[in-house]
């Protein structure tokens, strides 16, 4: 008779408890997710987007972006975008919990982090609620685009178009002011 292997869980408390060691530490159902620190060319990309939207995004004063961000479920789910964008109907106080509205996530891959977040991340945040998933590639210098109820994603190189349902006007951001100076080959092999 075959044993069932003990998998360990984890909850958002025992996160707590976890080392200041430069990993990400994540979870979802209570498995833990782990990824290095980022690279240098995934936080100019992140910081890159992060202008573009916020630059929009504050003066309209419909909605936070904030870098990065959590979404919690419950007591063992935390993800932790790199971007986060959700409505102002929650005060710049309210705790991650108890959010639940999500405009956007986004993710900028990495080496260490391109299974998790095309495959495991991608369709959590859509069971979530989130209502848009990007995921922005260094390597190929795109934004692969995924909206919640559509079974299939588009892939963007030049500009970006948004628009969320609370604007009145979408946003363009240009990708290749986004990837400027960004290796084509990958991010630092290291990370």
């Amino acid at each position: 008779m075959a044993m069932a292997l003990p998998v360990p869980h984890f909850t958002i408390d025992m996160l707590e408890t976890f080392p200041d060691d430069g990993n990400r530490y994540e979870l979802l159902e209570g498995m833990l997710l782990v990824t290095p620190a980022p690279s240098t060319a995934h936080q100019i990309v992140a910081g890159r987007l992060h202008v573009a939207l916020a630059a929009t995004l504050e003066q309209t004063g419909l909605a936070h972006v904030v870098a990065p961000g959590a979404i919690q479920r419950g007591g063992r789910t935390q993800l932790q975008p790199d971007i986060l964008v959700f409505s102002t109907a929650y005060a710049p106080t309210t705790h991650w919990r108890e959010i639940r509205e999500w405009w956007l996530a986004v993710e900028v891959l990495s080496r260490s982090s391109r299974i998790y977040d095309r495959d495991v991340k991608r369709a959590a945040y859509l069971a979530l609620g989130v209502a848009e998933y990007w995921i922005a590639d260094p390597r190929d210098c795109a934004v692969d685009v995924w909206t919640l109820g559509e079974a299939t994603s588009r892939r963007v190189t030049e500009s970006l178009h948004w628009h969320p349902a609370a604007l009145a006007e979408g946003i363009i951001i240009d990708l290749s002011a986004v990837f400027r100076d960004i290796r084509g080959d990958d991010e630092d092999p290291s990370a």
